[in-house]
């Protein structure tokens, strides 16, 4: 629901307050909601801005797809709102927790299952209000797709973990649930199952996404779960086409609700036994991107996206990530120290730096421009992102 006027304009006031003595006094401010992804990006002990106080949905229009809500709000209320005009985020993002907030998913910009098939959560941002580190409220793009001439700023703040500027309220695009939704299983290589789902993905299939899980080590069966989602008569159609290929197993409703919840969350097995001087890596990768691996690595893997992106188990070393990004970079994709064990270094670089790909010299410069202009005087510099 709404919150009033009143109570919004004196919460963005003490988040000014609050801004212009950071800058003032040169101490940087780390910008969180529900925490429940304090542990994603590189570790810091700045002083926390927190977003719940400023909550609410401020505007909900079902015909036109939109939701404008406050940063603070918490994402399931969102997902209540949307479930019950069976509308949904199309792009899935993860909660990582109960309190999740609207605000942190943007800044995270991380997006699950669907995203292979719906986009990335950056697409679905249609217009954003922020305030720069000069305390500045600052309004980008709008309420429709077609909202802007020129740079669409309001798409620099997915992902970017609050170092750019505080987000206050964001617009964005949700879509209607599926028709018909069915999910299918198989046993199959590493190999085969990456060369079916580009075959599918490659067709008129109602192919939502995809999921192999199994060993890095050999190229033996693992499991690969794939997930129909459309009309009911093109979701129909397509399991015997598919089924031609490999033999397919519908999972019931139930079971591959639970399944797709929990490779959202990170709640499988695969992603539970993570040893305490071990890291979680996420590598995102080309489609034609054949197996991979590095000679430490765990042999529990899995693959998403049709195998654009994948999480390996391996130990936390800078010298094992190097290799991971050396890897990565050689098959035209980058690698990411996701999550890390308990005894692995917090200190610990989470991302591959921009000076470390290919042709990044040109981004690397447009990122410290836009960070020198919304953010002068280092309100934002917490580091979470290099």
């Amino acid at each position: 629901m709404p919150h009033s006027d009143t109570k919004n304009t004196m919460q963005i006031h003490s988040f000014r307050e609050q801004i212009l003595a950071a800058a003032k006094n040169k101490t940087p401010l780390s910008i969180q909601g529900g925490g429940t992804k304090s542990w994603y990006g590189n570790a810091n002990s700045f002083a926390k801005l927190d977003t719940r106080p400023y909550s609410g949905i401020l505007e909900y229009q079902p015909e036109e797809l939109v939701i404008t809500a406050c940063a603070g709000t918490p994402l399931e209320e969102i997902e209540i709102a949307l479930a019950e005009k069976n509308q949904m985020l199309a792009f899935e993002p993860p909660h990582f927790g109960e309190a999740a907030t609207f605000g942190g998913v943007i800044a995270a910009g991380l997006a699950g299952p669907g995203r292979i098939s719906a986009g990335n959560l950056r697409d679905f941002v249609l217009g954003a209000r922020i305030m720069d580190g000069k305390g500045q409220d600052l309004s980008f793009g709008g309420k429709v797709m077609k909202n802007v001439a020129g740079y669409d700023v309001s798409r620099l703040i997915p992902g970017s973990l609050g170092t750019l500027s505080l987000l206050l309220e964001a617009s964005v695009k949700v879509l209607p649930r599926p028709a018909a939704t069915t999910t299918l299983r198989c046993q199959i290589s590493q190999t085969r199952a990456l060369q079916l789902v580009n075959q599918w993905a490659g067709q008129p299939l109602p192919l939502s996404t995809s999921c192999w899980i199994g060993s890095a080590k050999s190229d033996q069966d693992g499991e690969l779960t794939i997930r129909l989602a459309g009309a009911s008569a093109a979701v129909k159609a397509a399991i015997p086409l598919m089924g031609a290929a490999v033999n397919l197993t519908e999972l019931d409703p139930a079971t591959a609700q639970a399944f797709w919840s929990n490779l959202r969350e990170q709640q499988l097995p695969v992603f539970l036994n993570l040893k305490s001087d071990d890291t979680l890596y996420r590598l995102a990768l080309p489609a034609i991107c054949g197996p991979i691996a590095i000679a430490n690595m765990s042999d529990d893997i899995v693959l998403e996206w049709h195998g654009q992106q994948r999480w390996f188990k391996a130990p936390g070393d800078d010298a094992t990530f190097a290799a991971m990004k050396a890897l990565a970079n050689a098959n035209g994709g980058h690698a990411t120290r996701f999550k890390q064990g308990a005894h692995v270094d917090p200190s610990s670089q989470r991302f591959t730096l921009l000076s470390e790909q290919t042709h990044s010299v040109a981004l690397q410069a447009v990122q410290d421009r836009l960070r020198a202009s919304f953010d002068p005087a280092g309100v934002f510099a917490t580091h979470r992102l290099p």
